[in-house]
């Protein structure tokens, strides 16, 4: 109640406002300009916004089942109040970093999404329905209802993972107390992004390299708690996962390497 709500919900209803936006008497916007539409509403509201957004444009057929697949998986990024805020002014004190990780994420991203444009260009587009676009509703409330089932899901899934991390936690530490901190720190980062990056800050606060290393690697594989948020939303319209895995494979190890190759 006191960060979930507050943080999530205006951001997924007026993002989810803003998609509905769109002209509904024609395919008024090109193929080009709906795609960077997207990919800017996923990338102002972080996950797992992209994943809401991408569900509404299949749904409505404005996009079909190829581009939802491959869409996915690439607008799909943390906030950047989360990246700025939390990593860079709670934890680090300094925000040159997440500046650094914002540009060069959305960097490869964006350059994915021209890739994936070009490939889809030659295909026609698809006509939308207007009777799945309930044209007679207002859009903001629209928004409103559909932005609740998506809050509740992440919020579900936060608890649940936590719980877990809680639990494998003391669990790992009361079993084995001399556990090495690197195996901690991993098990940790999987279960859950945010324990992750606290940990690795606590950890390795005082390395200059290691540190912005481990930071870039969590907010690009994210954890398992995030994967699940974006399975479920996907699951709903049938959205295929195996590009999005194995381009969260691709990210996790294109983003560090350019990081240390470029700012250490």
């Amino acid at each position: 109640m006191e960060a979930l709500f507050p943080y999530l919900l205006p951001y997924l209803i007026l993002t989810q406002w803003f998609i509905r936006l769109t002209p509904e008497k024609e395919n008024s916007l090109s193929r080009f300009k709906l795609y960077f539409k997207t990919y800017g509403i996923s990338a102002l509201g972080g996950f797992p916004t992209g994943a809401a957004t991408i569900a509404y444009l299949k749904r409505t057929n404005q996009i079909s089942n190829s581009e939802a697949n491959g869409l996915l998986s690439i607008c799909h990024g943390p906030s950047p109040l989360f990246v700025l805020g939390f990593v860079g002014h709670d934890l680090l004190h300094d925000t040159r970093f997440s500046w650094q990780y914002l540009i060069l994420y959305h960097t490869v991203s964006l350059f994915l999404l021209l890739l994936y444009y070009f490939y889809h260009r030659s295909n026609p587009r698809q006509e939308i329905k207007l009777d799945n676009l309930r044209r007679n509703e207002n859009p903001f409330i629209s928004s409103i209802k559909d932005s609740i089932p998506t809050v509740l899901v992440v919020g579900s899934t936060i608890i649940f993972f936590t719980t877990i991390y809680t639990v494998v936690m003391f669990t790992i530490q009361t079993i084995l107390p001399n556990i090495h901190k690197n195996l901690l720190l991993l098990t940790a980062a999987s279960l859950e992004m945010t324990n992750g990056l606290k940990i690795a800050h606590k950890f390795f606060a005082d390395e200059s390299i290691i540190l912005p290393l481990l930071m870039a690697t969590f907010l690009s594989s994210q954890s398992l708690s995030i994967h699940m948020q974006v399975a479920v939303i996907a699951k709903s319209e049938n959205i295929s996962l195996k590009p999005y895995i194995l381009l969260r494979v691709l990210i996790t190890i294109i983003i560090p390497l350019l990081y240390f190759i470029l700012f250490l």
